[in-house]
């Protein structure tokens, strides 16, 4: 079984104002409103390619309702921890304007709430996947990922993270089956600019020696590069098309990912599905479906 954690969950509210005017009351031409938050992004993805998962998330108020009717609409096992106080956030995505964003705030998520979670990640078990995606509310610690693979440790699970800075460093020295930062999120962790393919080699090859055995690192329109476990580097170039949408590309890719992986364990075909999955969700108003993946993944050499 695949599993998916999200924090952080919200509802996400896109809109298009056009001439939109600070101080003056405008109003909408497009509207979407969608569930979000990377983990259940990925989890979207993955059912949309037909690998069955379950995402655990904590869910508050008539929002995290909503936020839990969206996700078992994409046929997802939705499983998830009721935190009594506040909402879920809403983030309203302003499209008209250069991506303007506004991200509420979300929960307080209590000890309590953690070690309900921590029950629920008991069942993960041998051969399973665990995928964990995105921040987390500043309440909690910047330990609370890799307290989640020391609980998992010696399991046989295969833990997926896609996290920045310090969430993710913490947990390299549990070996995550992979790592997905982006070459701007690399480049923080050394303090370097990474505007090539070839330049995040050395620096991915670094991750990967501090304990990561796997590591895709997205560079949107430059394409990818991954560092395999079986010591191969794989680069490719972006597949061609019309940028519409890049939130949850890099979150398409994770998923790509486990999907081409789940096929027969070969590395390249997992970078291509995921490289595939990342480019379809850009190229689309919502993130990608399976017949949008395959398209542009039969289109890769």
């Amino acid at each position: 079984m695949i599993y998916t954690v999200t924090f952080n969950p919200s509802l996400d509210y896109i809109v298009t104002v056009d001439d939109f005017k600070l101080g003056l009351t405008n109003r909408t031409t497009t509207e979407l409103m969608l569930p979000g938050g990377k983990g259940i992004n990925v989890s979207i993805v993955l059912s949309n390619l037909g690998v069955k998962n379950t995402a655990f998330y904590f869910s508050a108020g008539f929002i995290g309702e909503e936020i839990t009717r969206r996700i078992e609409e994409s046929g997802i096992n939705a499983d998830y921890i009721r935190v009594e106080k506040g909402n879920s956030r809403i983030n309203l995505k302003l499209k008209s304007i250069d991506g303007t964003e506004i991200n509420g705030m979300g929960p307080d998520i209590t000890e309590d709430n953690v070690e309900e979670l921590m029950k629920k990640l008991d069942q993960v078990t041998r051969g399973d996947i665990l995928v964990l995606a995105g921040s987390i509310p500043s309440t909690m610690p910047d330990s609370i990922y890799s307290d989640i693979m020391e609980r998992l440790e010696n399991r046989g699970v295969k833990i997926v993270v896609d996290a920045t800075k310090d969430l993710l460093l913490n947990v390299l020295k549990f070996k995550p089956f992979l790592i997905k930062p982006n070459n701007h999120e690399l480049g923080d962790i050394f303090g370097v600019e990474l505007k090539t393919r070839e330049s995040v080699i050395p620096y991915a090859k670094k991750l990967q020696e501090m304990g990561a055995k796997n590591v895709v690192v997205s560079m949107a329109g430059e394409g990818a590069v991954l560092i395999g476990s079986d010591g191969s580097v794989v680069m490719s170039e972006a597949p061609k098309g019309t940028l519409v949408n890049g939130v949850g590309a890099g979150d398409s890719m994770v998923a790509g990912f486990i999907a081409g992986w789940l096929q027969d364990g070969k590395l390249e075909r997992a970078f291509k599905m995921g490289l595939a999955a990342g480019s379809a969700s850009a190229f689309s108003e919502y993130l990608a479906t399976k017949e949008e993946v395959m398209k542009i993944y039969n289109s890769i050499a």
